[in-house]
């Protein structure tokens, strides 16, 4: 299951370097820039300190300030485990060249389905987009830090820009 996994990321990243750049009339590479982005994503998670695997969601709402590579939002983490830890934190995303995203998250990790007891946690996230109009796809690559352990992600990130 995770040779199939990491075949799909290789081949997303294939169909986005065959044709998914588009050129102005001087070759220049063009940019999409939407305003609002809408994201989801899926990954596999790994526990360093635990040496555990299990699966992740991620929400999130992101500002793109026009005519600048940040935006600022919110994000919201879900791991589905014995602990059910969710992470509740600020999205921080700069863009340094089209098509790939840098992240970081600082934000508030807890235990269980209420808000309980929450820890500082921090979240470093880089995506890699493949755009089909509005929406957007691409492998991601997520490090998280907690108090009590590290988590490592590799998945696939959907997204609604407008």
């Amino acid at each position: 299951m995770v040779k199939r996994f990491f075949a799909v990321l290789v081949g997303l990243f294939c169909l986005q370097q065959l044709g998914a750049q588009e050129h102005n009339e001087h070759g220049q590479e063009h940019e999409h820039h939407h305003v609002h982005e809408f994201g989801i994503s899926f990954a596999p998670v790994y526990f360093t300190g635990e040496d555990e695997l299990s699966v992740a969601t991620h929400l999130h709402y992101v500002y793109n300030f026009p005519h600048t590579k940040f935006g600022l939002g919110v994000g919201y983490e879900r791991i589905f485990d014995d602990h059910k830890h969710n992470f509740l934190g600020l999205e921080l995303e700069y863009r340094p060249v089209h098509p790939l995203t840098i992240g970081l998250s600082p934000g508030f990790a807890f235990e269980g389905g209420h808000g309980g007891e929450k820890e500082f946690a921090l979240h470093f996230e880089t995506i890699y987009e493949m755009e089909f109009g509005a929406f957007h796809i691409g492998p991601l690559l997520e490090l998280a830090y907690h108090p009590e352990d590290f988590h490592v992600s590799i998945g696939v990130h959907i997204g609604l820009g407008l």
